[in-house]
């Protein structure tokens, strides 16, 4: 922040004196006398932080870059074919909506903390055996079906088992988390929403190590909630979704003149990859959303309008 409000984070600063004298003889008894004075002051910083905001600027002064947050809260726009036309794939554009994350990963440890609480909760409601009997040492229960340790690789099996409470049992959670990790692939997702309720969505992959928010899942929505909330979301249009009709494929969708042909099979998966897209079963935008491929995500940060004056009566 420091860095983008000063032009840079001063890392180093060098000041140096400087005092010079000098007295030259020349011919014809010419003397000459010199001083100089001064100091030079030497700054180094670190510009990290500053590269995206001058990528905004230079992208700006160079018309590379469209404020579309208006015209996507205009349902006309989407549907006319503007959105499309006026920005094809690979422009970049900048967006401000109400969005919000999600991460199936967090889903999944918040469901597991809930149900080690209940366990918890359970377990102060249990009396104690008396201590004149041996305890009865317990034997391991082998695991219910579609359940497994809490270090297995599945997200759902981190929620352990507990009497149903609050109208929860375990194997709901366990469906809840089968339906994120499914629709949504573990990671942050950012999903903005510039008509509310209608369903037309723009969605952005936030991929790791690349400093978008980079944090733990359980600190991020610690900090941002789950809740929707203004961001904005700089990158260039991935691709726009398609209208699918229900998939009908034959052996011809693989087969031409009796030999399996590569690229007719690629391209069958793959229509049949973006029906199941445009029906919410994997990770692609549904018509007539589409994906953008972030360069930054960030928050406006308000400015006080007024300044409050306590007083004493």
């Amino acid at each position: 922040m420091l860095a983008q409000l000063e032009g840079g984070v001063e890392e180093e600063e060098r000041t140096t004196d400087k005092k010079t004298k000098r007295s030259e003889g020349g011919v014809k008894g010419f003397l000459g006398h010199y001083q100089e004075w001064g100091d030079e002051r030497h700054v180094s910083k670190a510009l990290g932080d500053l590269i995206f905001p001058t990528l905004e600027d230079s992208l700006e002064s160079e018309g590379m870059i469209r404020d579309i947050s208006q015209e996507l809260t205009d349902p006309q726009y989407w549907n006319s074919g503007s959105l499309q036309s006026e920005n094809p794939p690979g422009s970049i554009v900048r967006i401000t909506s109400r969005g919000s994350f999600f991460d199936a990963r967090y889903v999944a440890t918040s469901f597991a903390a809930f149900s080690s609480a209940a366990l918890g909760f359970q377990g102060l409601s249990q009396e104690e055996a008396p201590s004149s009997r041996p305890a009865k040492k317990q034997q391991p229960r082998p695991p219910r079906t579609g359940e497994g340790p809490a270090t297995a690789s599945q997200l759902e099996d981190l929620v352990l088992n507990f009497d149903a409470a609050a109208g929860v049992a375990p194997h709901q959670l366990r469906s809840f988390i089968r339906i994120s990790r499914g629709l949504f692939a573990p990671g942050l997702h950012l999903n903005m929403f510039p008509l509310g309720n209608l369903g037309h969505t723009i969605g952005a992959r936030l991929q790791e190590g690349r400093q978008y928010l980079d944090s733990d899942p359980d600190i991020l929505f610690a900090r941002y909630g789950t809740g929707e909330q203004e961001w904005t979301l700089v990158g260039s249009v991935g691709h726009f979704a398609a209208l699918q009709e229900s998939p009908d494929f034959g052996e011809e969708s693989f087969v031409s003149d009796g030999k399996l042909q590569r690229g007719k099979t690629g391209r069958t998966i793959n229509e049949f990859l973006q029906w199941m897209g445009a029906v919410g079963f994997i990770d692609l935008p549904q018509h007539p959303g589409f994906s953008v491929i972030p360069l930054a995500v960030y928050r406006q940060i308000p400015r006080p309008t007024s300044t409050a004056v306590a007083t004493t009566a």
